[in-house]
């Protein structure tokens, strides 16, 4: 296996950890910033590991996140400057959509890291695009029957919430009634007009690219007072001279004061948002909860609730962590959770592994699903029959054969 991700970060040393114990050889790791500096391809690995003689090794992605120097040379590669930007989009479902005040490669360079701080997730995005979709044509060059965990332009279809809407909702797959088609409100007034005329007055705005609650916002308006309430865990520091500077709290804050709304829900319009109705979710003593269903080689596996005192669950924001059987759920319950994720990554047919969020709604407690994470693996201290997630893929994902 030939593992393209972050050296030494949980995700890596999960899955080598995997491997040792199944008496597997440890996986070969490419690191993201190897290749965004050009000093390693796809090519140079085969040569060295002696994979260009008809020998196809399984190819998986991981999380580019947590290292500050592979973000920003996704946001250089995404850049209108940057070195075969023309072309290299392919992958992007809005590739054609122009990024908002566009950063020169120049003015990259001199980012200090501020941790949370949200730099330009829309550039970010289309440098990551544009990193996959050269790596899916050198695989392709190297080892036509090559294996992919997860296909490169699933992946990218999967981050942008947007396009992971328009696929579940064209494959069946139940899913909350967006407010309005991508891209056609472009301010928060827009918003609020479309909110009265459809009589939705409590919906959830989301950035295109965000993962991890990173740029969710759950707004709700009055209808009579014109009210307005926002939970979220984006934070904005204003400034007189230069542009405010938007970051992930990594906590949840409450906003009642339009001008900080409307500061907060324009940057995420100007981002590219799917913005999506509000559907009460199923409750546990008083608390909302969803399911995080891990899905493996098209059957459901680990999973686990997510509850919370706060319409957004997150396990990193003090939501806790309990059992489908603890919450209430019985078999029946359970199964149609499991069925509804495997269904959604079912849509991505190139792709084995997913996270998928799934919420039963309030009284009913149909199933919805929210989003579906093709990183969504690292789940601590969850096992099915015995396994943790990554020793379960290893066993799974091959159908038997060694990867």
């Amino acid at each position: 296996m030939i593992l393209i991700g972050n050296p030494g970060n949980r995700r890596t040393n999960g899955l080598q950890a995997a491997r040792v114990k199944l008496g597997m050889s440890p996986a070969v790791v490419v690191p993201y910033l190897a290749l965004l500096k050009g000093e390693i391809s796809l090519a140079e690995v085969a040569e060295r590991e002696g994979l260009q003689l008809g020998k196809t090794p399984w190819l998986r992605l991981d999380a580019p996140g947590e290292d500050h120097e592979v973000e920003c040379a996704l946001i250089a590669l995404g850049s209108p400057d940057a070195a075969g930007s023309n072309g290299g989009d392919r992958l992007l479902p809005f590739g054609a959509r122009s990024d908002p005040d566009p950063w020169s490669q120049a003015m990259i360079a001199g980012l200090k890291e501020q941790p949370g701080r949200l730099y330009h997730p829309s550039q970010w995005f289309r440098g990551y695009g544009r990193l996959l979709a050269r790596l899916e044509q050198e695989a392709a060059e190297l080892w036509p029957e090559g294996q992919w965990v997860n296909a490169p332009r699933d992946i990218v279809a999967m981050f942008d919430k947007r396009r992971t809407h328009e696929v579940l909702q064209a494959a069946g797959v139940p899913v909350p009634r967006p407010l309005a088609e991508p891209d056609r409100i472009s301010n928060c007034e827009e918003l609020k007009e479309f909110m009265i005329m459809q009589r939705k007055h409590r919906i959830f705005i989301k950035l295109a690219c965000g993962s991890g609650a990173c740029g969710v916002v759950a707004y709700q308006i009055n209808p009579v007072t014109g009210a307005e309430l926002a939970v979220t865990t984006v934070g904005v520091e204003s400034y007189l001279s230069r542009p405010s500077m938007f970051y992930n709290s990594m906590k949840i804050l409450t906003y009642s004061d339009r001008k900080t709304i409307r500061l907060i829900v324009n940057w995420l319009l100007q981002q590219g948002t799917h913005i999506e109705q509000w559907i009460a979710k199923a409750a546990y003593e008083e608390r909302s909860f969803d399911v995080r269903q891990l899905v493996v080689a098209g059957e459901p596996c680990h999973s686990i609730a997510r509850v919370s005192r706060s319409p957004i669950t997150n396990l990193h924001l003090r939501s806790e962590r309990m059992s489908l059987e603890a919450v209430g759920l019985d078999a029946n319950l359970r199964n149609s959770v499991g069925v509804c994720a495997a269904q959604a990554l079912a849509a991505f047919p190139d792709s084995l592994v997913a996270g998928v969020d799934v919420l039963l709604s309030r009284g009913s407690l149909r199933p919805y699903v929210l989003d579906i994470n093709p990183f969504g693996d690292l789940l601590y201290k969850v096992q099915f029959q015995g396994e943790d997630t990554y020793t379960w893929e290893l066993m799974n994902c091959a159908k038997g054969e060694q990867i």
